[in-house]
């Protein structure tokens, strides 16, 4: 029986209302699968190939008349604004059901969600963050809504593997499975996953063999793609490069990526000043996560239904599946910090039948340029980041062992330990530690023992947590002001951004003057200007991986020459690779260069592995620090710096060598991580960001040469 005969009369008829020719090549491998076994699945495969129908065209066949009845389908969402975009998506596919979809998130109404409460049905979209506040505010509900769950679907997968948000949600899915009556079927999807081992025990941590994996790589689009050097010798973007994004985009609906929200508020009023002297109006539009909410659902919906050539500038905000229509052009400016990130802002564009996907790059420094040929490279070899996991997540434990406390309403001793082993992303954790956590964690009063029955309970500390809007999430937010123009909320800014009263700024994409600012309220209040600054943000870039530094150093080594760079980027680039050549460095070295005063190593390898070789270096005795973002290691000079390194090469490390080493601002430092006692943040420091092994490879793998600077 062929997969499209295997759904149901009602899924068959939304497909022939669509007039889908055929099925795609995911949706006809996963449809059978879904059928006929009982395995968690992983669906990956290119944007726009149809993975969300792959998953729910069968499962909604399979749960279409209990759905009218029981809660039956979770769909897990990183985003709230992912969770309104495929609302209507999901709703149309549902048309001749009767499924109810449900939406849970902070900005659902609590009428909305009292309603879903009294009557759990169909399918259920929501964040692990509003999964974490049902624990702690609904506890009482929780077997009676999740008791029919069949089936979990996690959307962008990719994005939960490395970070503690991913070990929140697999804490979060363990402990909701109790309350169903059966363990639900969980399905991953995503674009861009590698490392499938890895992928497999996430999932399902106990039977990782039961999870099949469904890997369809690249698709049959026609990737066009330009990169455009433009040097920046100024604080603001050329000028020129502002011209080339307003002639490429004038007839085309674009997508302009750029890795800071600041330089979103720049390009946006720099290419609508363009516009505007055109005599062609707001032509572009701003979307970070500092804007308003209101303002961002505007604009996503002014690209989704505008026929004429609208353009959208945008952080990773838009990085994921949010519809903003069929957008003909990707641009990004200066180079993303993972291939991942690359591909899938790639995959923004092309989403028509028969239509070429169109990238174009740009970079504005030396180093950005050789980033974005390596980036690049990685793209058209179909290579992507591996999945490396969270390692000792005592952060994140110690926000679970708060929830569950809360959840139970006071829990004995061997019986919260009993839960925390029943939650298999908690197992790398040894149990001694765990015991020293929740020890720490009753000292510190986050939690209390009652004296008589010897329940453990949530402490005033804890409390005090739990009670904040902020608890439910477990990653970091940093401090914001809002911008308010009257009684318009504009968006936030950081409060380390230096601001005083007549100030101008960006935001939203507007030009403001600041005419008052309330401290204890944290609110400031704006009008109208015609010129401004763009505001600074707060944020961690994210780790760079040994393999595209190496491609760095390959193309620095090299004589390749690009085809789909400009000339300004063939003189920068020959310029860059002259000392290289001078000095007939190969791939398989690394260059130390030398001056009277200071040396600058230049390791050309993940970020781990530098931060690491820096501790090591300042173990005997070299005052070592990271030189600047292409992480360059500078030291003064050292006559013996050979010997030094072969002393770090032939050492037998252990961890506590390097601990004392480590400045107080480069910690690993987590929402919670200053919560969980000294010894177990420097345990998860250590398990996360030392990387001994890896370094000592590193120098036994490349020669050491030290070059004269001239």
């Amino acid at each position: 029986m062929s997969s499209f005969e295997l759904l149901s009369a009602n899924m068959k008829r939304k497909i022939w209302e669509m007039k889908w020719d055929s099925l795609t090549p995911i949706q006809e491998k996963t449809i059978p699968l879904v059928f006929h076994t009982q395995n968690d699945l992983v669906i990956s495969s290119g944007t726009a190939s149809g993975k969300t129908e792959a998953a729910l065209l069968p499962i909604l066949s399979m749960v279409e008349k209990d759905a009218m009845h029981a809660l039956k389908v979770i769909y897990v969402s990183p985003l709230k604004a992912l969770i309104n975009n495929q609302f209507e998506r999901i709703e149309k596919i549902c048309e001749h059901s009767d499924i109810a979809i449900h939406r849970w998130h902070g900005d659902v109404s609590q009428s909305k969600k009292k309603r879903f409460l009294e009557n759990p049905t169909g399918i259920l979209q929501i964040t692990p963050e509003s999964i974490e506040s049902m624990f702690v505010n609904r506890s009482n509900l929780l077997r009676a809504v999740f008791k029919d769950v069949d089936f979990i679907i996690i959307d962008e997968i990719h994005s939960f593997f490395d970070n503690a948000r991913g070990v929140h949600l697999r804490s979060l899915l363990s402990r909701l499975a109790k309350y169903a009556e059966k363990p639900p079927r969980q399905i991953g999807l995503s674009a861009t996953v590698d490392n499938f081992e890895l992928v497999k025990s996430w999932l399902n941590y106990e039977q990782p063999d039961n999870v099949e994996v469904l890997n369809i790589k690249g698709n049959d689009k026609n990737l066009k793609f330009h990169l455009m050097h433009v040097q920046q010798d100024a604080p603001m973007l050329p000028l020129e490069l502002l011209m080339d994004l307003r002639e490429l985009t004038r007839d085309r609906k674009a997508v302009v990526f750029c890795n800071n929200r600041g330089q979103v508020e720049e390009v946006t009023v720099g290419l609508n000043r363009l516009a505007d002297r055109e005599g062609m109006g707001e032509t572009y539009y701003p979307h970070h996560s500092s804007i308003d909410k209101k303002e961002r659902e505007y604009v996503e919906k002014v690209m989704t239904e505008s026929t004429l050539p609208k353009s959208v500038i945008a952080t990773s905000s838009l990085e994921l599946g949010i519809d903003i229509g069929n957008i003909e052009i990707v641009i990004q400016i200066d180079s993303t910090f993972s291939v991942s990130s690359l591909k899938q802002r790639l995959g923004r564009s092309g989403r028509k039948r028969d239509a070429d996907q169109l990238l174009q790059l740009y970079s504005t420094s030396e180093p950005n340029l050789i980033q974005s040929l390596a980036v690049m490279e990685l793209v058209i070899e179909n290579w992507v980041e591996p999945s490396t996991g969270y390692q000792l997540p005592f952060d994140v434990l110690f926000q679970q062992l708060i929830s569950i406390c809360q959840e139970t309403d006071g829990v004995r001793y061997p019986e919260l330990l009993d839960n925390i082993r029943a939650i298999p992303i908690f197992h790398s954790i040894e149990e001694a530690d765990v015991q020293n956590l929740i020890s720490h964690m009753i000292n510190e009063d986050y939690l209390e023992v009652i004296k008589g029955s010897g329940e453990i309970i949530v402490g005033l500390a804890g409390e005090k947590l739990l009670r904040s809007k902020d608890f439910y999430a477990v990653f970091m937010s940093s401090q914001e002001y809002e911008v308010m123009e009257n009684h318009k909320k504009i968006g936030k800014l950081d409060q380390s951004f230096i601001l005083n009263e007549g100030d101008n700024l960006i935001l939203a994409g507007k030009l403001w003057r600041v005419k008052d600012i309330d401290h204890d309220r944290k609110k400031v209040y704006v009008e109208k200007a015609v010129n401004g600054k763009k505001p600074s943000y707060s944020g961690f870039p994210g780790y760079i991986h040994p393999r595209i530094r190496e491609k760095m150093m390959e193309i620095l080594c090299s004589t390749d020459s690009f085809r789909y760079v400009n000339d300004s980027a063939v003189s920068t680039l020959n310029d860059e690779r002259k000392k290289y050549v001078f000095n007939e460095v190969t791939p398989s070295e690394r260059i130390i260069w030398s001056d009277r005063e200071e040396m600058i190593f230049e390791a050309y390898t993940g970020t781990k592995i530098t931060k690491t070789l820096v501790w090591m270096l300042r173990y005997y005795g070299v005052n070592a620090k990271i030189k600047d973002s292409t992480d360059k290691i500078s030291f003064p000079h050292v006559d013996v710096i050979q010997k030094i390194f072969n002393k770090i090469k032939n050492k037998s490390w252990v961890e506590a060598d390097l601990v004392p080493y480590v400045y107080e601002q480069e910690w690993l430092e987590s929402k919670y991580s200053k919560e969980i006692g000294e010894e177990l943040a420097i345990k998860m420091h250590i398990a996360n960001e030392f990387k001994i092994n890896e370094a000592v490879n590193f120098l036994q793998k490349y020669e050491l040469r030290i070059i004269e600077a001239t």
